[in-house]
């Protein structure tokens, strides 16, 4: 009887080992998110059809806790971009988007939960619902990771606090909201301004930068809503006055302008 009672007790051990593997294999890790991303396809599912795009351009950036995105549609230029903090769970990611814009239109805030699949490559992302015009759709993001092992004081996301121009005795302060992202050797920059017909306007520019010292960075625009940019190299004089404020000088090379910006680290 005492064999018997040993036999039951090993066989309940090994079956509650067996579920407590079955059941820890099927909860998926939190998933690691910092790095700088190319997003490669986007597939709109309306409930009875998969739209697959793959012209848009987009590059997404997380930081330790803030994300930031841009896009541009290179047959219009349409842009749009968006940025917030976020947190990851098991096998989730959620975004509060702080500030977003698409065109004409500049978005309410709101917080998105994602369904995150990440392979060595990159990783996928799953919005169950969605409102795609005015439809709900299921939309599907695959995003190949491009950023590279760098680390510099810049890196983070930072809004736009002041902004002017310098032309000879003449200083000209333009009104735009603007924010810029750098992150693994990757930068992104998003703004909203009116236009001439007092319209809103939505403006992008991404690609990669380097620091050279303390007080310069190279930018090379890889994508933009102004092709005049597109794959130009522009060097920047920077200021960094502490952790959280720096100051970004771009002398023009055809009339010797200054363009002046200041910035301030976005935090959660």
């Amino acid at each position: 009887s005492n064999l018997k009672l040993d036999i039951m007790k090993n066989l309940i051990f090994f079956c509650i080992v067996i579920i407590t593997i079955s059941c820890n294999s099927n909860v998926k890790p939190t998933p690691k998110m910092p790095g700088a991303y190319f997003m490669i396809s986007q597939t709109i599912n309306d409930g009875k059809k998969d739209t697959k795009l793959t012209d848009l351009k987009q590059l997404k950036i997380y930081t330790g806790d803030m994300m930031m995105y841009t896009q541009v549609n290179p047959s219009d230029s349409v842009s749009g971009f968006g940025l917030g903090s976020y947190s990851a769970d098991t096998g989730t990611v959620i975004e509060n988007v702080i500030y977003s814009a698409a065109d004409t239109t500049i978005n309410t805030p709101r917080s998105y939960n994602l369904n995150i699949t990440t392979s060595p490559e990159g990783y996928t992302q799953v919005i169950p619902e969605i409102l795609v015009g005015t439809q709900k759709s299921k939309l599907t993001e695959e995003y190949q990771a491009v950023g590279k092992a760098q680390t510099t004081p810049l890196d983070g996301v930072w809004r736009e606090t002041d902004f002017y121009i310098v032309k000879g005795t003449d200083t000209t302060r333009s009104q735009r909201t603007q924010y810029k992202a750098f992150y693994a050797g990757y930068f992104m920059y998003g703004h909203t301004l009116k236009d001439s017909a007092n319209k809103t306007f939505t403006g992008v520019g991404f690609g990669t930068f380097e620091m050279n010292g303390k007080d310069k960075i190279k930018e090379i625009d890889l994508n933009s809503t102004y092709s005049i940019a597109v794959g130009q190299s522009f060097n920047i004089g920077v200021e960094i006055s502490d952790a959280d404020h720096y100051k970004q000088t771009i002398v023009s090379t055809t009339d010797g302008s200054k363009s002046v910006e200041f910035y301030e680290r976005v935090k959660k």
